[in-house]
């Protein structure tokens, strides 16, 4: 075996790939290749050191994708590590709009079921799955619940104005508001609050004292007035809210998701690991595969933070209905602190709301705005997200342009932050232990990319979690997998029939995809990590470092 015989012409003291008292573990490894091995072998619960120069390539089966904003010349791996969610609205619904979208750099669209039917839903996810594919790209589809907003009723003329000081009556048998007036969506809000309450309505714009409770009236001092019109959302500050996180229209909304094939769904205004069980359940039994996301955005959830991370799959910073709860001071701290604590258990986060909001009506982001991307970027967010900027705004398609662009910079200055405990710790499963060398080996030697044959997408998101700044590619045949793919920073889908036959093969194959992708060329240094046999879920047993060979012939 070619492995084995490079090793061989090593001193006896540098022969064992694990013995590095001696020799740095980079030392080892390019000296093993230049003595003649094109392989380095980490095998654990397996054997793949066969050497895979003389495999011929396997049919790749599918049109390999394609990647907006990426430098491919050689040592300039620029590709944007940053995932980019947009929501889907009257503004990207037209299909041309959408499609010059998704090719700006739209990763994942996310669907908003606050506002829709499941026939409009249904229909937009089809769109999206046809366009991606005729663009050659794989996008994912986010389900967002709507959740218990609290809201106030309507008002007879859409609109009233309050000023400082004067008494208002929020009224839960109330039909149509007047001055003096208005009705609630949410009947229980007299049993959840107290005198001496501050209640907080549009996001903050306007603020009441609650002086007295008759009844199912809420009476209030306006401290802080303005203009107050149709169904416009309550936050009561510090949170403290009892509307159950599911409503019924919330659990239809789930069968939708299901039904449309959603990759991650959304639930909104979580407040305990129970609430995101429960959401995963309803989806499970209406067949939904989707990733759970958890929307932080009550008060409530702070201290629950570690209960909410064990039951979901990621997190979205949800910033304005908790800005709103614990006070917008507080958000820029606790974003980084949600960040790092969704990073520390191996979940995913989305950074999200306001981001570029003036792009609602302006072609060009605010500089605050700007900064305000890039410190989610530098942060270490997976994704950050357009609402309504790309839902209503005049200039959706800027809007992903804008933060493309924003990205790709703030990247330039992100310094990866690998825990210097990463070096020195245990890992609990073979596959943590291969994804944990495989993010270290690029400490070493000059590793150009990191291919992951996957199944499931566990082990990408592992060393997306442990961080690298070399490229991950999860390369599967399982759709589902790619599609979720979309959202693990620095992890790019490719779409591939090789996880089966023979070792050789597979590794001549996934070769002769990067290179074919433009991001390697003879002679670079590639990490493969794979599971022998082919076709387990969870299997990843093996990583090999693999001097690139010359390309197959088909």
């Amino acid at each position: 075996m070619a492995a084995a015989s490079g090793l061989e012409q090593l001193p006896p003291t540098r022969r064992n790939p694990l013995h590095t008292s001696s020799y740095g573990t980079g030392e080892l490894i390019r000296a093993a290749l230049d003595a003649g091995a094109r392989q380095f072998v980490l095998g654990l619960g397996g054997s793949a050191t066969n050497d895979g120069g003389a495999a011929t390539a396997l049919a790749f089966g599918h049109a390999l994708p394609a990647w907006p904003h990426a430098i491919t010349a050689r040592g300039k791996h620029m590709i944007r590590r940053t995932k980019i969610v947009a929501t889907l609205g009257p503004a990207s619904s037209d299909a041309a709009v959408l499609e010059r979208m998704i090719a700006a750099g739209v990763d994942v669209v996310r669907m908003n079921f606050s506002h829709g039917t499941a026939a409009e839903h249904t229909a937009r996810a089809a769109m999206v799955r046809d366009i991606a594919a005729r663009l050659g790209r794989t996008v994912g589809i986010l389900a967002d619940l709507q959740g218990p907003k609290i809201r106030i009723g309507k008002f007879a003329d859409g609109k009233i104005s309050l000023a400082p000081g004067e008494a208002f009556i929020l009224d839960a048998g109330c039909a149509l508001g007047d001055q003096q007036r208005v009705g609630l969506d949410y009947k229980e809000l007299p049993d959840d609050v107290v005198v001496g309450d501050c209640l907080l309505l549009d996001d903050g714009r306007l603020e009441f004292l609650v002086e007295r409770i008759d009844g199912r009236c809420i009476h209030c001092r306006v401290v802080l007035g303005g203009v107050l019109s149709n169904n416009k959302g309550i936050n009561r500050k510090g949170g403290g809210l009892t509307a159950p996180a599911l409503t019924d229209k919330d659990k239809a909304d789930i069968i939708t998701a299901a039904a449309l094939q959603a990759d991650f769904l959304a639930v909104s205004f979580p407040r305990s690991g129970a609430d995101m069980a429960l959401a995963g359940e309803l989806l499970r039994q209406a067949g939904g595969k989707a990733l759970l996301i958890a929307k932080i955005e009550r008060a409530e959830a702070i201290p629950a933070l570690d209960d909410i991370l064990s039951a979901c799959d990621a997190i979205m910073v949800a910033r304005g209905d908790l800005a709103v709860e614990v006070g917008d001071a507080v958000v820029p701290g606790l974003q980084k602190k949600l960040i790092r604590e969704a990073r520390r258990h191996n979940k995913l986060v989305i950074t999200a709301t306001q981001m570029m909001e003036s792009m609602i009506s302006s072609p060009i982001p605010t500089r605050a705005e700007v900064s305000d991307v890039a410190n989610a970027v530098l942060d270490g967010t997976d994704a950050v997200m357009l609402s309504a900027e790309s839902a209503a705004g005049q200039f959706p398609v800027e809007a992903v342009a804008a933060m493309v662009r924003v990205c790709l910079e703030a990247e330039k200055e992100y310094v990866l932050s690998q825990d210097i405990r990463l070096e020195q710790s245990s890992a609990d499963k073979v596959e943590e232990a291969i994804a944990h060398s495989t993010v270290l080996t690029p400490n070493r030697v000059d590793v150009r990319a990191i291919a992951a044959l996957t199944e499931s997408g566990m082990t990408p998101q592992l060393m997306s979690r442990m961080g690298t700044n070399v490229p991950i590619y999860a390369i599967s045949p399982n759709i589902d997998t790619l599609r979720k793919v979309t959202l693990y920073r620095g992890v790019y889908p490719v779409p591939s029939s090789l996880l089966s036959g023979d070792p050789d093969t597979v590794l001549q194959a996934t070769q002769d995809i990067l290179r074919q992708l433009g991001v390697v060329a003879d002679n670079d240094l590639i990490v493969v990590t794979m599971g022998v046999p082919f076709g387990k879920v969870g299997s990843t047993n093996t990583m090999k470092i693999i001097a690139v060979a010359p390309a197959s012939k088909h």
